[in-house]
């Protein structure tokens, strides 16, 4: 995109700051629209991005499937502007079929679920994804609609099966065996500081496993249509999300006694959630016409840290990157401020 007149066009911010192919970012600068009636146009990692909407100040452009690189630079009036770089998600691997949270392991490489549609056997279960990114292996089989999973502090891997509700254990080598039985409709998973292990059926119930496996009911909530998707926090409260057909649901905190309560509503299909190494709250979900991932550092509090379409789950890595995971494909992002 090569331009003919040193540059006027000032690019100031890029909101949110990572994105991955299909989400919106929003630019916004000075003379981006330029002094004629031609639209400006953008390159965003590389790539022709799709533009949405466009001022002098202000333009909202679509990331291209083929974008490769972080940098953003527009072209109008015959002017190209300086680049602004942002965080492009990194594809780790498409073709799979997660419905939660990935998990990633102490080393850095990521599980991640081929769940296939409900009572039917896929022939993997679970694929690890090396930490760099350069192998895919099949990890599991046996397990029928893989759903939520969860790595314990001595690495051992929790797998939930919502076709059968049975939480199976495995081991780093990949021996599996039954952990839990009866969990109803298993979706979510979640531990605390005291190793007691959650488990959300999706028809009501969540349940509370005890470090010697004793089995409890923990609490009850409104079914969901799809899953219940949790994490505990460093309080020890149990944040959950469960997605319905309205597009203003809510956020759960449930305390340490089990008590519900709504936490913060406005939500359309909120799935994955998470928190950081310091504490902070992450979300999939759409939220006044956004989607991706969200950080809420309260109540009150919220901004748009990825953009994206169809994000189901996120998890972090030991150092700090965020792994994100959609109906289809995992994508690993550097660590955000």
């Amino acid at each position: 995109m090569a331009g003919n007149r040193s540059s006027q066009i000032q690019i100031d911010s890029v909101l949110p700051p990572a994105a991955i192919p299909g989400g919106y970012l929003e630019v916004r600068g000075n003379g981006i629209a330029g002094d004629t009636c031609e639209q400006p146009k953008v390159s965003v990692g590389g790539a022709p991005g799709r533009l949405i909407f466009s001022s002098p100040t202000r333009l909202v452009v679509n990331v291209p499937e083929k974008a490769s690189n972080n940098e953003i630079r527009i072209h109008s009036g015959g002017m190209d502007s300086p680049p602004m770089p942002f965080a492009l998600g990194r594809l780790l691997v498409s073709d799979l079929h997660p419905v939660a949270n990935p998990a990633v392991d102490r080393f850095g490489d990521v599980l991640t679920t081929q769940s296939g549609p409900r009572g039917k056997k896929t022939p993997i279960s679970v694929f690890k994804i090396a930490g760099d990114g350069s192998s895919v292996t099949a990890f599991l089989k046996g397990i029928v609609n893989p759903t939520g999973l969860l790595f314990r502090p001595d690495g051992t891997l929790l797998v939930s099966s919502r076709h059968d509700g049975t939480i199976y254990e495995v081991s780093a080598s990949g021996e599996m065996e039954v952990f839990a039985q009866g969990m109803g409709i298993a979706t979510g998973l979640a531990i605390d500081g005291k190793e007691n292990i959650y488990v959300g059926d999706r028809t009501g119930t969540v349940f509370k496993i005890s470090p010697d496996r004793k089995i409890f009911v923990f609490a009850t909530l409104e079914p969901s249509v799809a899953a219940y998707h949790m994490a505990s926090s460093p309080d020890g409260e149990l944040f959950v999300t469960a997605p319905s057909t309205s597009s203003f649901d809510s956020i759960f905190r449930i305390d340490p006694e089990g008590v519900v309560k709504i936490w913060r509503r406005g939500f359309g299909r909120p799935q994955g959630i998470a928190f950081d190494a310091v504490g902070r709250l992450y979300l999939c979900a759409s939220y006044r016409g956004q989607r991706g991932v969200f950080r809420l550092t309260g109540p009150d509090e919220i901004e748009q840290v990825v953009a994206g379409q169809g994000i189901v789950g996120l998890a972090f890595g030991p150092d700090g990157e965020m792994v994100i995971a959609t109906g289809s494909s995992v994508y690993r992002i550097p660590k955000l401020d």
